[in-house]
């Protein structure tokens, strides 16, 4: 009975998350200074001035711009539970579409990168915590990884590995020339695509989870309990063991924000590699004031970190006996 009103009570708590920061996705574009419309036929078209006016009427009533705000966050809800994100005014295609499209080419980077280097930094933080001498060697190194753009290690990689040595292309998901399918030709093209994006934001990546691991199997180390444990004449494999479940703790936290964001795409490490994620749709649709394809694209952002944290929280009742302890006394 108690898990069941800490689940009731966490399901109303995002739940109410979830109206606030969509309500804040929808608003926050139309505050934005400008007027997407007249951006749109600006850049495209040379009208007179009242040839221009006639187009930008028919456009706002097209979108249903020129209607007052709160009807326009009405329709924006009564659209949004039909599964309709509206229509992007730079790509001149439904958003669902856009998001569709793109969202694969993150979840087949970005997954990998972020999985494998929460796994690898881990391990690494793990043992420089207990080992004073490696600790000593690979703090400069992970300090060192933590501190550096991604941009910038980016544009090392698509310099000397891509332009200078030739090894492999750095434009682009694959060869342009094909269509995407489960050919061979398709799938050798994509991974030799997929290489670099994916060392530039590993490789960073490595070094924020070794450090938080490293600084929390330290403290984990310095606790009570493991006093209490060393005194018994427990093993260190014992309480190695016990410090490092409590030290994972936090990076699993840390690992179910990152997987949320995924769907964010990483902006400035596709805008190197022209890789056509929903970064890349989430800079141009800012650049180009398209209010459908922002909300549309933030909405995936947010659904996606809130069910990764819901999942984290329940994940946490189980793992963590303080958690599970407030709720069955609670």
């Amino acid at each position: 009975m108690g898990f069941r009103k800490y689940l009731a009570r966490k399901t109303f708590v995002y739940a109410i998350t979830f109206l606030f920061a969509v309500t804040l996705n929808w608003l926050l574009p139309r505050l934005m200074p400008g007027n997407p419309i007249e951006a749109m036929i600006d850049s495209t078209l040379n009208l007179s001035p009242g040839e221009r006016e006639i187009l930008i009427k028919f456009y706002e009533d097209l979108y249903g711009l020129n209607e007052p705000l709160w009807r326009q966050f009405l329709n924006f809800w009564v659209r949004l539970f039909h599964g309709d994100l509206g229509y992007s005014l730079l790509y001149k295609a439904p958003v669902w579409d856009l998001i569709r499209h793109a969202l694969p080419y993150d979840i087949a980077l970005l997954l990998p990168a972020i999985a494998l280097s929460w796994l690898v930094g881990n391990w690494l933080g793990a043992i420089a915590g207990k080992n004073k001498r490696y600790d000593r060697y690979m703090m400069p190194v992970f300090y060192f990884l933590a501190s550096m753009p991604y941009f910038w290690f980016a544009m090392l990689l698509v310099y000397f590995v891509g332009v200078r040595a030739g090894w492999l292309p750095y434009q682009g998901a694959y060869d342009p020339s094909l269509l995407p399918g489960l050919s061979w030709e398709f799938i050798k093209s994509f991974l030799s695509h997929w290489i670099l994006p994916f060392l530039s934001l590993f490789t960073v990546m490595i070094g924020s989870w070794a450090i938080g691991m490293r600084n929390m199997i330290i403290y984990e180390l310095e606790a009570d309990y493991v006093r209490y444990l060393e005194a018994l004449g427990a093993s260190e494999k014992l309480m190695t063991k016990h410090a490092y479940r409590n030290a994972i703790l936090p990076q699993v936290t840390g690992l179910a924000l990152q997987l949320g964001l995924m769907v964010a795409g990483a902006i400035a490490t596709e805008i190197v590699f022209n890789y056509p994620g929903i970064g890349i749709l989430l800079m141009n649709a800012a650049l180009s004031q398209d209010y459908f394809l922002l909300q549309g694209a933030f909405l995936m952002v947010v659904i996606s970190v809130l069910a990764a944290n819901f999942v984290i929280d329940i994940v946490y009742a189980f793992i963590d006996p303080r958690v599970r302890t407030s709720y069955t006394e609670g």
